[in-house]
């Protein structure tokens, strides 16, 4: 059968093909990028014990690069919250569990989240010189960890088979990190949609582990400023709000 479009994005299209799914970038897209995301996607599948689509070519797909992966049959999670909203509380205690299940992992052949991040914040020249140094500085001071960041976990890259069993998509911004790190973007991104979901994703994740809010708080600046490198205008607002916070009570 042909391919049949089922999302698309400002970089991409993804294809659904039988029983795979072929991500297909624009004639633009770094090649460099597209060979990157394949790698780490590989080396997170290689490490085990976390269900992920496996990566079966990256090849060329009506004159453009593209990475073909497993087709996941299924929903994603901001489906299912979306669609079952008195089941908020069960899905969030899910994603929560998975999301400590991703960080119990180690890949250490990944970039380091500090390194990333530090470089993110250096490229974003609206906040200042002065600005800068002082994030690159509260950066460099924080904890340094070796666990498996995810980069981008939120609901719509978590799918959820009719078995209940979750895959965990989209490895392009994974490296090695502080897991309070990624636990502070995942509630940005979720403040970006709904402070609701972000302050029950937070509490659970601080309850379960036993971590200090305000730890987790620390890292906001931080990764808001690094998310403003991606020159969203409907996330600035709020990201300039939360990158200039340096406080919390």
């Amino acid at each position: 059968m042909a391919a049949e479009l089922i999302a698309t994005t400002a970089t991409k299209k993804v294809f659904h093909d039988g029983e795979k799914a072929i991500k297909v970038f624009n004639a633009e897209f770094p090649k460099a990028e597209v060979l990157n995301e394949a790698l780490i996607s590989a080396r997170v599948e290689e490490i085990g014990g976390i269900n992920v689509p496996r990566v079966l070519e990256v090849g060329v797909f009506e004159n453009q690069w593209s990475i073909t992966f497993d087709f996941i049959e299924g929903k994603t999670l901001q489906q299912l919250m979306d669609e079952n909203p008195e089941k908020l509380p069960e899905y969030m205690e899910q994603m929560v569990n998975l999301h400590l299940n991703v960080m119990s992992k180690h890949c250490p052949h990944l970039n380091k989240l500090k390194d990333k991040i530090s470089k993110q914040i250096q490229d974003i020249e609206e906040l200042g010189d002065v600005t800068r140094y002082d994030m690159r500085t509260q950066l460099d001071s924080m904890p340094k960890h070796t666990k498996l960041c995810h980069g981008d976990f939120n609901p719509s890259n978590i799918i959820v088979k009719e078995d209940g069993t979750m895959f965990v998509l989209d490895w392009v911004h994974a490296t090695q990190g502080n897991a309070s790190a990624d636990v502070a973007r995942t509630y940005l991104l979720f403040c970006l949609q709904d402070q609701n979901k972000a302050d029950m994703y937070m509490n659970l994740f601080c309850k379960k582990t036993g971590t200090a809010k305000k730890y987790v708080q620390s890292w906001l600046p931080i990764v808001a400023a690094a998310q403003l490198s991606k020159k969203r205008p409907e996330e600035a607002e709020l990201l300039n709000k939360w990158a200039g916070v340096c406080d919390y009570q």
